[in-house]
């Protein structure tokens, strides 16, 4: 399409992540501390493995709603499967196109080797919405 930007480009490097064996009471805590709304699950030995995602939403509808404990309840009970990825070579638009067909807020990043080195969000994406716009304005000025 018209931007050439890619995941990569604009990705948080920094994954807040949680054990699979974690509590979601550590989880929901992780989440406060970082001031953030999901961790990616990843293995305990190899954490540069994603397993699925947890999302303050998965905490109050899994857990909370249903009366179970969250502090007797593992990570790996509530978590998000599979756990759907881009690469960081992506074209923005085919992220944003995956967020939107599966309903989701975000995707984390794997290289070759399907090690998690990032993760993207709508957020991300509507922060850098008005730099694509600028490009899509100059592109048309420059074919007049």
């Amino acid at each position: 399409m018209v931007s050439e930007l890619r995941v990569g480009d604009i990705m948080t490097k920094q994954v807040v992540i949680a054990n699979i064996s974690d509590s979601l009471d550590k989880v929901a805590k992780i989440m406060q501390k970082h001031n953030i709304g999901s961790v990616i699950v990843v293995d305990e030995k190899a954490q540069k493995h994603a397993r699925g995602i947890i999302t303050e939403r998965d905490i109050v509808h899994k857990i909370i709603a249903k009366g179970k404990d969250p502090y007797k309840t593992k990570v790996e009970q509530v978590m998000s499967k599979p756990l759907r990825v881009v690469k960081p070579d992506t074209a923005l638009e085919e992220a944003a196109r995956a967020m939107k067909d599966n309903k989701i807020k975000r995707l984390p990043v794997v290289n070759d080797d399907n090690e998690l080195i990032g993760i993207i969000s709508e957020g991300d994406i509507m922060r850098i919405f008005p730099a694509i716009v600028d490009i899509i304005e100059e592109r048309a000025a420059l074919n007049k």
